[in-house]
């Protein structure tokens, strides 16, 4: 049975697993001092016009101002008669500085990029995704395909579209009444009109709209009518998940469920451990290979080792089933982690061209259910396969994890020697530059070790060949490949710290010269939306135009039940039904003078 597990005892941290069976599937975690920002609607003012570039920066509200292709700008921003003689539009004719412009996140910041813009606005419904200012856009999700596509269509042609709207109809709208969509089509207007009032009555910048939390998200997302149960272990979290569906799906209240036991709800359903290989660099295969997954900035590499893997006849029976194995666990390791962009995959080399096309068809068969969208190539003569995948939102490393203050993320550090005699040379480049009286360098302590007693003669070398005095500072505080070398100048020698503090007092203990910022996503104060909460008065959301009839447990079950009783599985007495349902359903550097000397890679 698949199961939607939504867990918030934790304030710190709300995770929404998709599991079936005791199999995760896919996994959304939210911290709300870092809310996800995507899809929020913002009133923003250009603050710069880049015509080489072809697009405009926005002031939203952020630290960082938010990137705006002039693709993504529509017409009912441009100014007057903006076109040239020629019929042709330029950016800087277009809009101008300071000109105050409706947008939305496409995506999130990442690294040193700021948000990606759009003041196209879509508003997702429970069925429907609303283009309010793009009427000749819109149509039916490419996953709806034959008669169900046929069958979207003739219900759609029913419903009273508004002017000037545009409107794609997701997955979730298949077997729908044009009632539902309706009613789905007049919420989203509301919501719409409700963000035109709020833009207009307050200036830049500002937020107007916010995304659904990622309850409402998980519910609106990842609900189908093949889930059989959503079970919630926090009582806030319930009554949001209850108002939500009493409103949009109250149809579907019965399989909402509220968690009542002393054992977690993740390590219920035994998923903990796999939530945890999330974040590990290697995931074993049920065939004992395994693939390691490693990141950079262009691309994310995954590479399959065979390792024990022994299950084949002969070498290539043996990778192409490790390869088979390797694309079931890849799809579903990239819905887990969310990682997006361009993919580089490296399977085990196969020499028939048959098991290379059938590794392809598993990979396309494992990413169909995907929710973004995929784009696969094929194997090359090097055995590497390129693919790509939509990024839906941060990735579970970049909402979790932290570059590591030491390597600076790296992955390697240079070893105590290379890293000495790096240093002794820095001392020796310091020594040569004009009216130099001091030296002093601050070094972890097995590299002052190393030093001072492998190295003593060429310290004093460096010292008589150039008449300088070099202080060397086994500094606690600091751990390779961290250092620092500062250089103090003949005249200042005598007011410099070295020259009234005794060596040990010199660490950087209570000084914040740390090379790595611990964290580059900092809690700011959540801003208040201007459009909270939209209601249609009058209007209630209509019934499912087919329920589902209750099956006939067959002669097979009848026996095993008569025999050993009750079949359901032990999960289902853990939790609470939502009340007001069927009950019966039991189914549904710092550096003074000098340098900074350390890791050239390092993040400020």
């Amino acid at each position: 049975m698949k199961r939607i597990l939504i867990n918030a005892t934790q304030a710190e941290e709300l995770r929404v697993a998709m599991v079936n069976g005791q199999r995760l599937y896919d996994l959304d975690i939210e911290i709300p001092s870092r809310e996800q920002k995507k899809s929020n609607i913002y009133k923003g003012k250009i603050t710069r016009i880049e015509p080489s570039l072809e697009a405009a920066f926005v002031n939203y509200g952020a630290e960082r101002h938010g990137f705006l292709p002039f693709k993504e700008i529509s017409k009912i921003y441009f100014k007057e008669n903006a076109r040239d003689d020629n019929g042709k539009l330029n950016i800087k004719d277009a809009i101008k500085v300071d000109q105050e412009i409706v947008v939305q996140i496409e995506k999130e910041e990442r690294g040193n990029k700021g948000a990606a813009l759009t003041s196209f606005i879509s508003l997702a419904g429970r069925f429907l995704v609303a283009m309010p200012q793009n009427p000749r856009a819109g149509g039916v999700s490419r996953r709806i395909e034959g008669e169900d596509r046929d069958s979207v269509k003739k219900v759609m042609s029913e419903v009273n579209m508004p002017e000037g709207m545009g409107v794609i109809v997701r997955t979730a709208g298949v077997g729908r009444s044009s009632e539902e969509m309706q009613w789905d089509l007049d919420y989203l207007s509301q919501v719409w009109t409700a963000v035109e009032k709020a833009a207009a009555a307050k200036k830049a910048p500002f937020l107007i709209y916010q995304e659904s939390n990622i309850v409402i998200r998980a519910l609106r997302d990842h609900y189908r009518s093949d889930v059989g149960e959503i079970i919630i272990d926090s009582p806030e979290a319930y009554q949001q998940a209850h108002d939500f569906m009493s409103m949009v799906m109250p149809n579907s209240l019965n399989k909402l469920k509220k968690f009542n036991d002393k054992l977690p709800l993740f390590n219920r359903f035994q998923i903990e451990n796999q939530i945890e290989s999330a974040f590990s660099r290697e995931v074993t295969l049920p065939s004992g290979g395994a693939i390691v997954i490693d990141h950079t900035e262009a691309l994310t590499s995954i590479d399959i080792n065979s390792a024990r893997a022994t299950k084949g006849s002969d070498i290539e029976d043996t990778a192409k089933l490790t390869n088979l194995e390797a694309a079931d666990e890849i799809a579903r390791q990239l819905r887990i982690r969310d990682l997006g962009g361009l993919i580089v995959i490296d399977f085990i080399d196969m020499m028939q061209n048959k098991n290379q096309r059938e590794v392809e068809s598993r990979l396309r068969s494992a990413v169909y259910d995907d929710r973004a969208r995929v784009q696969i190539g094929r194997i090359s003569r090097f055995g590497l396969l390129e693919m790509s995948r939509q990024r839906l939102r941060p990735s579970l490393g970049e909402s979790s994890q932290i570059v590591c203050p030491r390597c600076s993320g790296q992955g390697t550090i240079r070893d105590i020697e290379s890293l000495s005699l790096a240093v002794l040379r820095l001392l020796e480049e310091e020594s040569l530059k004009d009216s130099t009286g001091k030296i002093l360098a601050k070094i972890p302590v097995e590299c002052a070790t190393y030093l001072l007693n492998e190295k003593r003669d060429k310290i004093d070398g460096i010292e008589q060949r150039h008449n300088v005095k070099v202080v060397v500072i086994p500094d606690p505080g600091l751990e390779t490949p961290h250092y620092l070398i500062e250089r103090v100048k003949e005249g200042d020698t005598h007011r410099h710290e070295s020259n009234y503090k005794k060596s040990y007092e010199l660490t950087t203990e209570d000084e914040s010269i740390d090379p790595v910022e611990l964290s580059s996503r900092q809690s700011t104060p959540s801003e208040v939306p201007a459009v909270q909460h939209v209601e249609l008065p009058g209007l209630k959301p209509p019934s499912a135009t087919k329920k589902q009839a209750s099956k006939e447990p067959g002669i097979v079950r009848k026996l095993i039940s008569a025999i050993l009783g009750s079949s359901e599985s032990p999960q289902e007495n853990l939790v609470e039904e939502s009340s007001g349902q069927n009950r019966g359903n039991r189914n549904t550097s710092r550096n003074r003078r000098g340098r900074y000397r350390g890791n050239a890679n390092r993040n400020r």
